[in-house]
């Protein structure tokens, strides 16, 4: 079954705004337009739920069912036990933390495995534990195309490997890493997973049961939701690597890993998330339960849209001479974040982009490494063109004729 556009557009009030009309969005992977559902719960939480959770008072009771809530739904959504899911301030903020534990559980001479294809946030937080005399090793990508070859990973693993950083897919290059094969070539020589997925989730939540990482982010925001890094550490690493929280939150999993107060405002409105997937799977005749099987029915439904309207732009860009496409010009294996190296500097075209009614960004959007390896000039950066499954033909149809001007 086709998505139906002009459903999920009616979802999503930004279409609706006058101070929008006209204009295409196409700077989805900074963070996408809020669906009606989290912005019903959370004004609703701010205006009958604003006490502290969990007291024995009505509306207190009311405000932490709707933080269990959303934990509870998306973690089913996710294929993961509810106690697997937290919540805290950004993924940048969860991954610095989680860095922290491992910083404490590893031993000097033992060894973690980053990219170059990352955002900055999944490989910083990583690189930084050299001064503790934890050995770094860097995954590097094929500087023409900025793929990562499974077999380079194969010469860097062996026992002393005790951590795999990796995107599910990368900001800038967009390809997408076989998450499934890279888990068991890493569980196999011993060590465990962490995966990026920030750019990957907004493209329809995955099921991280069966895909086998050991963690697994991705940031609420870009998934239509509130500002919230959303994080699945499964039970087994959980239980191994040190608390960061307060003493007494030690035995309770989805607080080890966030020490700072949670926003419960915020974690509440998520479960409007999970409204929006279960809205899209009823109105596509998909499955009534929610769980798993609907979140990936929701998955291809927003994949096969996305997919038939990225393969023209990439046809358009890829074989210009004046123009770089980063990673694969073939829509299936990609998401639709669309990085161009040009003669010029991404933000400049940007710029003369948003006269024709196109919002999107240029910069290095935190992916200076992997514009490094490239042989991207990182002053120029890039121009970025990111969208997502409520994005319309007419709006690319508007976008390639802006493009096709600008350059």
């Amino acid at each position: 079954m086709a998505l139906d556009i002009d459903f999920v557009r009616s979802q999503f009030p930004a279409f609706s705004a006058d101070s929008l009309r006209g204009q295409a969005f196409f700077e989805n992977a900074g963070g996408s337009y809020t669906c009606q559902p989290v912005i019903d719960r959370l004004n609703r939480y701010y205006v009958e739920r604003k006490v502290q959770p969990y007291a024995p008072y009505a509306a207190s009771q009311l405000a932490g069912a709707e933080m269990d809530e959303a934990r509870s739904r998306l973690a089913a959504i996710m294929g993961v036990a509810t106690e697997e899911l937290s919540f805290g301030p950004s993924t940048t903020q969860n991954t610095y933390v989680l860095a922290q534990a491992f910083r404490q559980f590893m031993k000097p001479g033992e060894a973690i495995i980053v990219t170059n294809q990352d955002h900055e946030a999944n490989t910083g937080p990583w690189r930084r534990l050299a001064d503790e005399g934890i050995e770094i090793r860097e995954w590097a990508i094929n500087p023409q195309t900025g793929h990562l070859d499974t077999a380079d990973l194969e010469t860097l693993l062996d026992e002393n490997v005790r951590l795999v950083c990796f995107p599910h897919c990368s900001n800038v290059v967009g390809e997408l890493n076989p998450v499934t094969e890279i888990t068991a070539l890493a569980h196999a020589a011993g060590a465990f997973v962490c995966v990026d997925g920030v750019s990957y989730a907004p493209h329809g939540l995955p099921n991280v049961g069966e895909l086998g990482p050991d963690i697994y982010l991705f940031s609420a925001y870009k998934t239509y939701g509130p500002h919230q890094g959303i994080m699945v550490i499964r039970r087994e690493l959980g239980a191994l690597l040190p608390n960061q929280a307060h003493y007494f939150n030690a035995d309770v999993l989805y607080k080890r890993f966030t020490p700072a107060g949670p926003d419960h405002a915020q974690i509440a409105a998520s479960a409007g998330m999970a409204d929006y997937i279960s809205a899209l799977a009823h109105h596509h005749g998909g499955p009534e339960t929610e769980g798993a099987e609907q979140g990936a029915f929701v998955h291809d439904l927003m994949r096969a849209h996305e997919v038939a309207l990225l393969q023209p732009l990439l046809d358009m860009v890829k074989d210009r001479n004046d123009v770089r496409l980063l990673g694969p010009s073939d829509a299936q294996r990609r998401a639709p974040t669309v990085a161009l190296s040009l003669n010029r500097a991404g933000a400049e075209v940007a710029a003369e982009l948003s006269q024709h009614g196109i919002m999107a960004g240029g910069g290095d959007f935190y992916a200076v490494r992997a514009l490094k390896a490239m042989g991207v000039d990182t002053n120029k950066g890039v121009l970025r063109l990111s969208f997502t499954h409520y994005t319309s033909e007419k709006e690319v149809t508007q976008l390639m004729e802006a493009l096709d001007r600008v350059l």
